[in-house]
């Protein structure tokens, strides 16, 4: 199968490499949480929900009294992807995403100012389609965000890949199981700091930063984003408050 047209330079979806997806954010979607988002990357689709800051439920978790603990837990529901087999909660894959989310989350998040509290980060994919662990991280910020939780920085995240020798930015679901080198990276992305680099095959080290320079291009032009979301919400619950 062909990835990339040769004579057109076009991906399987009709995207040029280096184009990003369609992105589609909304927050207050869950009435009952502090805050909450709705993030969408093409077909993915992912929601969010934070309770917190609050009092610990179980003390023995706190490894730190003096900032406030955080705590994730991602899902993927049963009919967000084509196989239908029921996974048990708590697989492997489900509790290496919540980690690999919780520590990005952790690098953004100022806990030192909520000392003797938690933060309770639910994270589930209603649709996957591709990069469900970077939608995940941007739904997460974003419903951070509409809690109105302290952090340094909008983390945001975003994939790309290597594929017929070409770079490709945010892969979709065809793209990331056609066997070729992913790299998922997460910044913070004023202050220009890498949070999160995941990858899942060798590249030479010239082609892998090319890729990665994409890839972090793509997570700044979702922060850009994130701000235009967020901004717009202020803006309308100033019209609501008259």
């Amino acid at each position: 199968m062909e990835y990339v047209n040769p004579l057109t330079g076009f991906r399987v979806d009709g995207r040029r490499p280096n184009e990003m997806r369609q992105l589609k954010g909304e927050v207050g979607v869950v009435s009952r949480a502090d805050g909450s988002a709705l993030f969408e990357m093409g077909n993915t689709r992912v929601i969010a929900a934070v309770y917190g800051p609050r009092e610990i439920q179980n003390r023995s978790q706190q490894q730190n009294n003096k900032e406030a603990l955080v705590r994730c837990e991602y899902r993927m529901a049963e009919f967000s992807t084509g196989d239908r087999r029921r996974k048990p909660k708590g697989d492997r894959r489900s509790t290496e995403i919540s980690l690999v989310i919780r520590q990005t989350m952790e690098a953004s998040i100022l806990t030192h100012l909520m000392p003797h509290s938690q933060i309770d980060i639910f994270v589930q994919v209603l649709q996957a389609d591709g990069g469900t662990r970077s939608a995940c991280i941007n739904a997460a910020t974003l419903a951070l965000a509409d809690a109105g939780i302290p952090m340094r920085d909008i983390v945001t995240s975003c994939s790309a890949g290597y594929l017929c020798s070409t770079p490709l930015l945010d892969l979709n679901y065809i793209e990331d199981s056609a066997g070729g080198a992913d790299v998922t990276v997460g910044i913070l992305a004023k202050m220009d700091k890498v949070t999160l680099l995941q990858m899942d095959a060798k590249l030479p080290m010239d082609t892998f930063e090319t890729v990665m320079d994409l890839a972090t291009e793509g997570c700044k032009a979702i922060a850009t984003y994130i701000r235009e979301v967020l901004l717009e919400n202020t803006k309308q619950l100033e019209c609501q408050r008259g």
